[in-house]
């Protein structure tokens, strides 16, 4: 793969979208990198840069819990208060994800309490996550914080095997979901 592919991949699979102080942190579940989500959800905390967070995902093979309610227990570990977390543990897809937690936070919170929200989850499934915002949680203002769990930087996901593989997936399967009305596509910035 030529060098320009590579950066044109990885800048469209993985945008950028700095993480401003928000009203509400949705954390995207995951069973890869437990540790380094939860890291970077308490940084954000302590830099107050959300007041409620809705952790949404749910059971995953090899898990006895749901990914939102193992990455809940973690946080409230490393010490993010439990009434600060919102618990979807039945997402089982990024769709659901969304739609699960804008009917949580819509029920749960008033309306200026959910204006605007930080994405948090995988580098490596940014695009996706901000796609699927855009489709089922139009309202918000969107910024984030990817995870990258990987041995590598952004710019060098071509040369981790897990990292390639998980951004070349990615780019595959976004139009195909944006033809099944799953995604909308970003806007040029």
């Amino acid at each position: 793969m030529q060098l320009e592919d590579i950066e044109r991949i990885g800048d469209y699979v993985m945008p950028e979208r700095p993480a401003v102080r928000s009203d509400l942190a949705l954390i995207f579940g995951t069973r890869h990198g437990v540790e380094d989500f939860c890291q970077a959800v308490v940084t954000l905390w302590h830099k107050r840069m959300f007041r409620k967070a809705v952790v949404s995902g749910g059971m995953t093979a090899g898990l006895h819990d749901s990914e939102a309610e193992t990455m809940a227990t973690r946080l409230m570990e490393l010490g993010i208060p439990e009434h600060v977390l919102i618990i979807e543990p039945f997402a089982m897809n990024t769709g659901e994800n969304v739609w699960r937690s804008r009917e949580l936070a819509e029920r749960m919170l008033p309306l200026e309490e959910r204006r605007s929200v930080i994405a948090i989850g995988k580098i490596c499934s940014a695009r996706r996550y901000l796609m699927t915002l855009a489709r089922h949680w139009p309202g918000p203002i969107v910024t984030a914080q990817w995870v990258n769990y990987f041995a590598v930087d952004k710019s060098d996901w071509h040369l981790d095997p897990e990292f390639a593989e998980r951004v070349r997936a990615e780019y595959v399967k976004i139009p195909h979901y944006i033809r099944r009305g799953f995604l909308i596509e970003l806007p040029e910035s």
